[in-house]
């Protein structure tokens, strides 16, 4: 350990860090404005081709990447020659959308010149509230990282209201970090981390080289007019490390600019702040479920189904239900029930009830027919399923 870094605070081990680093095979990585745009002189080209050649190694180990991108305002107002951020929503919006063009044109050369594909994604906070465009978001994401291309995400400037926007990319990389369920959100930034305090204010700022994510005493550093940790918008990193944490993704926050952060943070090497969280991510959302109060309805097994589900943990195919009760759409929380009526398990359907009703006992090659679509194979994948029966 270097003797000049300051010990880790709130009970993390350095050791501890470098496990859960060396351990994330799914990463979101987020870049602010100031980083991709050089300040907002425009896009930064040797930034992102580093950026990308790190990426394309990361995705050569076997590990899947999401970048979350700022900076289309920034370069929609440099390709206009505005020298001023505009107020009106319509210009901000129409910045946006001259800028998208560039910032996604930028990642796709960098990106193919290594030999990796990459597609764009626009996001808005209506995405992501609704049940069934959330899942559809997912599905379309986790599709994309299971052909080995690299989805690069920003929100959608261009018809985004000051009502449904995230509010910044920070928030909007955690919200996708709980999406794909990450192991890890990277939050590149154009400071080293987090300190006690501002640093250029106060000599004896210590520098936090890990926590836990969600500690209370972090918020109270970056809260109030009295900000302990100083400006550079902390306070958004320190929230989104808490939200990551929900579904069990640690954070880390460093200087985008340290050469090959990227890949000596996934060696383990303790570079920025990490605030790791408590929960595994599965156990995260197995238990949300497990404790859904509302169930909109259930699915019931035959005896062969409900031997796989609980003691093989395999999912539940179409062709093992025998009966669907209630009103529920892709996306809601269903309980699954033996053939005597007994609560087995509960889990997230595929699809809606009224689907779920034409694919009893149907198999998988039948779904196109029958509904004229075929998506997922499963009505619910073990992933997305929790037991709780006893006898589970």
């Amino acid at each position: 350990m270097d003797p000049a870094r300051p010990a880790p605070d709130w009970r993390v081990t350095e050791a501890a860090v470098a496990e859960r680093l060396r351990a994330a095979r799914r990463i979101v990585v987020k870049v602010g404005s100031s980083l991709v745009t050089n300040e907002g002189r425009g896009l930064d080209e040797a930034a992102i081709g580093q950026w990308s050649v790190q990426l394309s190694t990361l995705v050569g180990q076997g590990r899947e990447l999401i970048m979350v991108s700022s900076g289309a305002i920034a370069e929609g107002m440099k390709r206009l020659g505005w020298a001023v951020r505009p107020k009106a929503l319509n210009e901000l919006q129409a910045a946006a959308a001259v800028g998208q063009m560039g910032l996604v044109q930028m990642y796709e050369s960098k990106l193919r010149q290594l030999g990796l594909r990459s597609a764009q994604v626009l996001l808005t906070h209506a995405d992501l509230a609704d049940r069934e465009r959330y899942l559809n978001a997912r599905s379309t994401l986790l599709t994309l990282l299971a052909h080995r291309v690299l989805p690069v995400i920003n929100e959608n400037d261009t018809v985004v209201t000051d009502e449904i926007k995230f509010g910044d990319n920070d928030t909007l990389g955690a919200l996708v970090a709980n999406l794909v369920e990450a192991d890890l959100l990277v939050i590149l930034t154009d400071q080293k981390g987090l300190y006690s305090a501002d640093p250029r204010k106060q000599a004896d700022a210590r520098f936090i080289a890990a926590a836990r994510a969600g500690d209370p005493e972090l918020e109270a550093m970056a809260g109030g007019a009295g900000s302990r940790i100083g400006t550079g918008g902390m306070i958004t990193k320190i929230l989104a490390a808490k939200r990551a944490a929900r579904s069990g993704a640690s954070t880390v926050i460093a200087w985008g600019r340290d050469p090959d952060a990227l890949l000596r943070l996934l060696e383990g090497e303790p570079i920025g702040t990490c605030l790791l969280s408590d929960t595994p991510k599965l156990q995260a959302r197995k238990q949300w479920m497990a404790d859904h109060l509302q169930l909109r309805g259930a699915v019931r097994v035959d005896a062969g189904a409900a031997t796989k589900i609980v003691q093989e943990g395999k999912s539940l195919l179409p062709i093992g239900m025998t009966a669907v009760e209630g009103d529920f759409v892709r996306g809601d929380v269903i309980a699954l029930r033996a053939p005597d009526g007994s609560e087995l398990a509960r889990g997230l359907a595929n699809y809606s009830a009224a689907e779920a009703r034409l694919l009893c006992r149907k198999a998988s090659a039948d779904f196109e027919r029958l509904l004229g679509y075929a998506a997922e194979a499963e009505m619910i994948h073990r992933d997305n399923l929790v037991l709780t029966s006893r006898s589970g």
